[in-house]
């Protein structure tokens, strides 16, 4: 078992993103004391995934903030797939979803302070910021890390030790070096958060709030994610182009798919980011004392919101590991059971859907023999279908608790 709660449990939670700051307020509001160590200054304000499906939901009920996520989400009536001229392939309507089901949006600059301003309210959590991991050891009875702070070089100590930082995780560079198994596209993306006063005047009346385009050139996704009309626009790129030569491309990109063809004076651009595309999950989510989330531990490509929920799916189940740990109610071999099982729902669910989401886009004849494209559209004749196909979402999550004593 791991170390008991007299002579101290403690978590070290490496990364302030979304996953590492809810895996540490899930943690400390059980009474557990977590620390949590960011090499940054302040929160992310990339653009990233902003659309929280039933599982982000789940954890965020658990974790107390929903209510204020929802109160300041934007509320998702649907997603559809398009030609690039805007004609409908297919639709799923989630306008008509119970509660738990409708998609919500809130861009990552306002989820991690709001999820950060709860972890402040917990006594026994902290926050590290500009905290630089060095390097990470362990032994049978705790781990620990050594990290660079503004005030020197410091070693912090903890029972186990969670890699919540992200695609190029230092935790998990520690334990693997460079091996991180999978594929990178040929192809990269471009995500940019930006302002269309004019896109309504060009939509047809079933635009929907996320819309997919076939295209092999561009894959573009445009989904509004605020109330105040903030957009997501993501689009494909060539492999091997610089930031410049990629920004220069921009409004060309936008005026290929973007419905009215805008000119750059007819937009508002707040974020503009280029990123390479990944499908790779790591050999074991964890070594002895140490342990993988979220991105540290798999990465997929954006289409579809598949990263993101496998990663709050991640800190799910690893804060029941955790928690039973710290209670007593198991010993520390269900840690072995959340490595084997969430990478078999990598396997089973997320790449298998996240690169099926994108390799989607890319062909306009075979889309009418798609089967997924086939789902959707019984889905708007049949309502029990509908049901059904809503709760396959589910399908990322696994329940650790079941692996308690039963005692």
């Amino acid at each position: 078992m791991g170390a008991s709660k007299e002579i101290g449990f403690k978590v070290i939670v490496v990364g302030a993103g979304p996953s590492g700051l809810l895996l540490a307020l899930l943690l400390a509001k059980q009474g557990i004391s977590v620390t949590l160590i960011e090499k940054s200054s302040e929160y992310d304000k990339q653009p990233r995934a902003s659309f929280y499906s039933y599982p982000a939901q789940y954890e965020f009920k658990r974790a107390g903030i929903m209510e204020d996520v929802d109160a300041k989400a934007f509320h998702a009536n649907g997603v559809s797939w398009r030609n690039i001229d805007g004609s409908l392939i297919a639709q799923l309507d989630t306008s008509d979803s119970p509660p738990d089901f409708q998609m919500v949006s809130l861009p990552l600059d306002e989820l991690l302070p709001l999820i950060g301003s709860h972890l402040d309210r917990q006594p026994s959590a902290e926050v590290l910021w500009s905290h630089k991991v060095l390097s990470l050891r362990q032994d049978e009875h705790q781990a620990w890390v050594e990290v660079e702070s503004p005030s020197g070089t410091q070693t912090l100590y903890a029972s186990y030790i969670v890699g919540c930082d992200g695609g190029g995780s230092k935790v998990r560079r520690e334990l693997f070096g460079q091996n991180f198994p999978g594929r990178t596209w040929d192809e990269q993306i471009v995500a940019t958060n930006v302002y269309l006063p004019n896109l309504k005047k060009h939509t047809p009346p079933d635009w929907t709030t996320s819309n997919f385009m076939i295209s092999r050139d561009h894959f573009p996704m445009i989904a509004q994610i605020s109330n105040d009309g903030l957009h997501r626009v993501t689009y494909g790129e060539e492999g091997g182009l610089t930031y410049d030569e990629l920004r220069a491309r921009q409004p060309d990109k936008y005026k290929a798919f973007v419905p009215g063809k805008p000119e750059p004076e007819d937009y508002k651009m707040i974020n503009f980011s280029p990123y390479k595309i990944h499908q790779r999950l790591a050999e074991r989510l964890r070594v002895g004392r140490v342990l993988l989330a979220a991105d540290a531990a798999h990465l997929c490509n954006p289409f579809g919101g598949m990263g993101l929920t496998g990663g709050f799916a991640d800190v799910g189940g690893l804060y029941d590991c955790l928690y039973g740990i710290y209670s007593g109610q198991c010993d520390d071999s269900i840690l072995d059971k959340y490595s084997d099982i969430r990478r078999e729902k990598y396997q089973d669910v997320i790449d298998p859907i996240s690169s099926g989401n994108l390799r989607r886009l890319w062909d306009p004849k075979a889309i009418e023999d798609d089967e997924f494209i086939k789902m959707v559209r019984r889905t708007n004749t049949d309502r029990e279908y509908a049901g059904q196909m809503r709760e396959g979402v589910k399908a990322v999550m696994h329940d650790f608790t079941q692996y308690y004593n039963k005692t």
